[in-house]
């Protein structure tokens, strides 16, 4: 048994899967993989089925009916999990922009007190690689919006790869929960921080994805941009809902 989930949601990474869900297993710690699929019409989900026959009961997939964005995907695994009383929670991403060796940097700094621990490009300069000038000063700039509309200060607020001690994830009302795109990683991490959890950043380099098609889109980047702004408001004036 392990205390530590890994949450992936999944649409169309039959590219990657085999090589996270391994690179997951080969780590020291063990942690347990939750795959959440939006019926991906790839076979991203059968492949799990056959990994499963490998790893036994240390690999889990849930399959949802359509692609309902990565929010809602992310808030179906913390319910799953919460269900079965793990106490270190993940969100990692699919195509190894995320490094899976830097789960046990996360996974330390909450042993060692954080209640969230975010897998940070920006703590230390700008740490990405393969992502061409538009897109950084859009995700950076991103950041030093969030952080000036909601008086967080975490360098990188819309980073997807976080550690969540159970707690903070059983008192956040998931069901209310607004954003369904990128905008949902600032939405969790406000929550939590509207709660006083300790929030710490570690330094990661974030790698763009070689292998499958990014899912941003503009619509993503409108929520994000609008949606901040009126989720503060929301804050101020309906305190009991967040």
């Amino acid at each position: 048994m392990s205390n530590s989930v890994v949450i992936i949601p999944t649409f169309n990474e039959i590219e990657n899967i085999d090589a996270i869900i391994n690179a997951v297993f080969q780590l020291p710690k063990k942690f347990h993989v939750l795959v959440v699929d939006d019926n991906s019409p790839d076979g991203t989900a059968n492949r799990v089925r056959e990994l499963q026959k490998q790893f036994g009961g240390s690999l889990f997939l849930e399959v949802r009916e359509e692609k309902s964005g990565l929010g809602t995907a992310y808030i179906h695994g913390f319910k799953w999990a919460i269900a079965r009383k793990y106490d270190y929670i993940f969100e990692m991403d699919a195509d190894f922009s995320h490094n899976p060796t830097d789960l046990l940097r996360l996974l330390k700094a909450c042993e060692k007190g954080a209640d969230v621990s975010v897998g940070s490009r920006y703590k230390k300069g700008v740490n990405v690689v393969n992502w061409p000038l538009y897109r950084v000063l859009l995700s950076y700039g991103a950041s030093f919006y969030v952080k000036m509309i909601t008086g967080m200060r975490v360098h990188d607020p819309t980073a997807g790869f976080v550690c969540y001690r159970r707690h903070v994830l059983e008192s956040i009302e998931l069901d209310s929960v607004r954003f369904v795109g990128y905008a949902f990683q600032i939405e969790m991490k406000f929550r939590a921080y509207l709660k006083n959890y300790k929030i710490e950043e570690v330094s990661i380099i974030f790698k763009d994805r070689v292998k499958g098609k990014s899912k941003m889109s503009s619509s993503i980047i409108s929520e994000a941009i609008w949606g901040v702004f009126v989720m503060k408001l929301r804050s101020l004036f309906q305190k009991n809902k967040f």
